[in-house]
């Protein structure tokens, strides 16, 4: 297949016109999300959805976050990640393979038909994880594009991905929220360093390659603005594949955790990665033939309940 993403090939870092559009479906009456949340996507590259979930199914999946973070022995090992310099955790993966409920999150139709409308296909999750930022001690993730990694570790051919991250604490300016440059998902940032085998065993605690040059990324920052969503607990942002974010860390006592949930477009399966030889292990990237998921209308609690 083409590479239509080249990356860590060249000596410099390129900027690169995006060669899909944003939203893959042409707005109507019946659209999960109204035209100026869709012409925002378009634009900016994110959106952010309020007072979608009850405050009971927001305790609900709060209890459920810390069931998993409460009890790690319970869950495979390969997919916890730890805070570079303690044994705090930082993420888990696949965690909608390890819970019921999170499973049910990612198919529940107040996410899933958005992001079907947005990549204009049947979708499947491509990787899940829960990021949590404890208090005082947690790291912050630099900035990058998940597109580029997904492309050349995973394999994804083209931008049509998107990520949910459903805020489990409350996202504040203080610790450590996601940001965002808006209007990025636009410009294809190549990167610098050719990939070493096994990568993800560093990169997920702290990453040194496919990270952006400082230079491209002061490019960006000026021409766009630098933007940190923020919200109550329930509250979802959705961004694109290719937007360029990361977050600072949490020197506050009041941890940060969210869900994050990434939908890939069922015709944009991975195939063989386009910059390594050894795809990365399969709770990071979903690999062979992804089957749509089934989507679920109703209340997450009443739907465990029952």
């Amino acid at each position: 297949m083409q590479d239509l993403y080249p990356s860590r090939h060249a000596a410099e870092a390129e900027m690169r016109p995006r060669q899909d559009p944003v939203i893959h479906s042409d707005w109507s009456n019946d659209a999960p999300i109204s035209p100026a949340q869709a012409a925002q996507f378009d634009r900016d590259g994110y959106i952010v959805l309020e007072d979608i979930f009850s405050d009971e199914e927001v305790a609900f999946l709060q209890r459920a976050a810390g069931g998993l973070l409460a009890d790690p022995a319970a869950l495979d090992s390969e997919t916890i990640v730890t805070e570079p310099q303690s044994n705090e955790i930082r993420s888990i993966f696949e965690i909608h393979a390890q819970s019921r409920v999170m499973a049910r999150l990612c198919a529940d139709a107040r996410l899933a038909d958005i992001a079907r409308f947005l990549l204009g296909d049947e979708v499947y999750i491509h990787q899940s994880r829960l990021n949590y930022k404890p208090g005082f001690k947690g790291r912050e993730f630099y900035w990058h594009s998940d597109f580029e990694t997904w492309h050349v570790e995973d394999g994804m051919p083209r931008m049509r991905a998107l990520s949910m991250s459903v805020l489990l604490a409350e996202n504040t300016p203080h610790n450590g929220p996601l940001m965002v440059i808006p209007g990025s998902h636009r410009t294809y940032l190549t990167c610098v360093g050719e990939t070493p085998d096994d990568h993800y065993l560093s990169s997920l605690k702290k990453q040194e390659y496919g990270v952006p040059d400082e230079v491209s990324l002061a490019e960006l920052a000026h021409r766009h603005g630098i933007v940190a969503p923020t919200g109550k607990p329930g509250t979802v942002i959705l961004f694109d594949c290719n937007l360029m974010h990361g977050s600072n860390g949490n020197i506050t006592p009041f941890p940060r955790a969210n869900a994050f949930l990434v939908y890939n477009a069922v015709s944009n399966r991975l195939q063989k990665p386009f910059g390594v030889d050894k795809a990365r292990p399969w709770f990071l990237a979903h690999r062979g033939d992804p089957e749509p998921l089934r989507i679920e209308s109703g209340s997450l609690a009443e739907a465990m309940a029952a």
